[in-house]
């Protein structure tokens, strides 16, 4: 048992120096928006400048600056001899790590658990086959967040509504993992309140420091988006780009690169609706299966994976660090419902490395349409649908609970 334990520390330790690494010798650079975007956002604050969120409407929830100042605090030490762009990255990477450890930490623990420790190893088979875009991108914090967060669901609800509330301030996705809880029954009135004061008591904080239009603006500022290329909507559009009828454009306003054809505005406009009536029907299902008395542990992982896919899949950003969110929910299935994990479990190892074959393996050959990677994006978008498609069979299968079961055929017995 020691044995093992110490096999899988020191197998997940190895695996973050490693993708650390290959995010510096890699192409199409990994962990550019590292150094190209969180070092002058961070620096700027710490310097007087505009603080984003605060006083400069931003794309990410307020929190997600508090990493980005961190690692700007540890890299302090090392700029006098590395230079600002390595000691940031170093630093980055540093906090990352000591966030996974202490998630791994809570997880897997002394490796008593067995389910725990195949947790653990699928997390490090992520990480692994993801490669250098899982650590280089802010959801990297939110990882960690939402892996204690959603495992202590099970005993200590409100602080694990806690965390994921935290998470969802850093990058909006944890928050799929509350209502779900809230929509499972576990709880829900506490997570709600939990989630709700969380949110007030930073709201207050924000406001205090200066933020006023601003507080909402990783909301607001995502409504003129266009079509990014490695979205799933836009896979019909990269095909037509493949054949000379759609152009891919870069977008120095947001920083990544849109799909220009007829009809891509209208997709786009159409995505956010669609991934509201989306999410809100599978959390009305959700809430019908617990209600029928399902059993909670068996509906979170489902009912989460489902949500979380779903706002990749209706997403009209389609960045590949969102495959990062997915760890979470098959973390949940396999600690809370082990024998229907396999197949998810599956099918995320192999989103993650069609992924990192995407970017940053090819993605030069994705911005000119070339054959290979179109296929490969193509393939890779098409098992988030059948993750999706999978999640939403799993909640409308739950089992439901022996009692309920019990109670359900002595009804209809009579």
């Amino acid at each position: 048992m020691k044995l093992r334990t110490a096999a899988l520390w020191s197998a997940f330790a190895a695996t973050h120096v490693l993708v650390a690494w290959l995010g510096w010798v890699l192409p199409n650079q990994p962990m550019g928006d590292v150094v190209l975007v969180y070092e002058p956002w961070s620096a700027a604050a710490l310097s007087g400048g505009a603080v984003m969120g605060i006083t400069a409407t931003w794309v990410y929830p307020q929190l997600a600056l508090v990493p980005m100042l961190i690692s700007q605090l540890l890299a302090v030490p090392l700029e006098p001899v590395l230079g600002i762009d390595a000691a940031y990255l170093i630093g980055w990477a540093v906090l990352i790590t000591v966030g996974d450890l202490l998630a791994f930490a809570v997880l897997v623990g002394r490796g008593r658990a067995r389910r725990r420790r195949a947790a653990g190893w699928f997390w490090t088979a992520a990480l692994l086959l993801l490669g250098p875009i899982a650590p280089y991108r802010i959801d990297a914090v939110t990882v960690p967040l939402a892996v204690v967060g959603g495992v202590w669901l099970g005993r200590r609800p409100a602080v694990g509504a806690a965390l994921l509330t935290v998470g969802a301030w850093v990058k909006v996705w944890p928050g799929a993992l509350v209502l779900a809880a809230v929509a499972a029954g576990r709880r829900a009135w506490r997570v709600m309140l939990t989630a709700a004061g969380v949110s007030v008591a930073l709201i207050a904080v924000f406001f205090l420091l200066g933020a006023d239009r601003e507080l909402f603006g990783f909301l607001t500022t995502q409504g003129g988006r266009g079509l990014q290329i490695e979205a799933v909507a836009a896979t019909p559009f990269l095909w037509l780009a493949a054949s000379g009828a759609a152009v891919i454009d870069y977008s120095f306003e947001i920083l990544t690169f849109q799909i220009r054809a007829p009809g891509a505005d209208l997709v786009a406009w159409l995505l956010t609706p669609l991934m509201m009536v989306v999410v809100a029907g599978m959390l009305l299902l959700g809430f019908w299966r617990a209600r029928r008395g399902a059993s909670w542990q068996r509906l979170l992982p489902a009912l989460s994976m489902g949500l979380v896919t779903a706002l990749i899949v209706t997403n009209k950003v389609g960045s590949p660090q969102f495959q990062t969110w997915l760890i979470a929910p098959v973390i949940l299935w396999i600690v809370f419902d082990r024998s229907r994990s396999q197949t998810p479990t599956a099918l995320v190892l192999m989103l993650c490395a069609l992924t990192f074959a995407v970017y940053p393996l090819t993605y030069d050959g994705l911005l000119n349409a070339h054959l290979l990677p179109v296929t490969l994006i193509t393939l890779r978008n098409a098992g988030l649908i059948v993750l999706l498609v999978l999640s939403v069979r799993a909640i409308a299968r739950t089992p439901l609970s022996a009692r309920s079961a019990s109670t359900h055929q002595r009804t209809s017995n009579r």
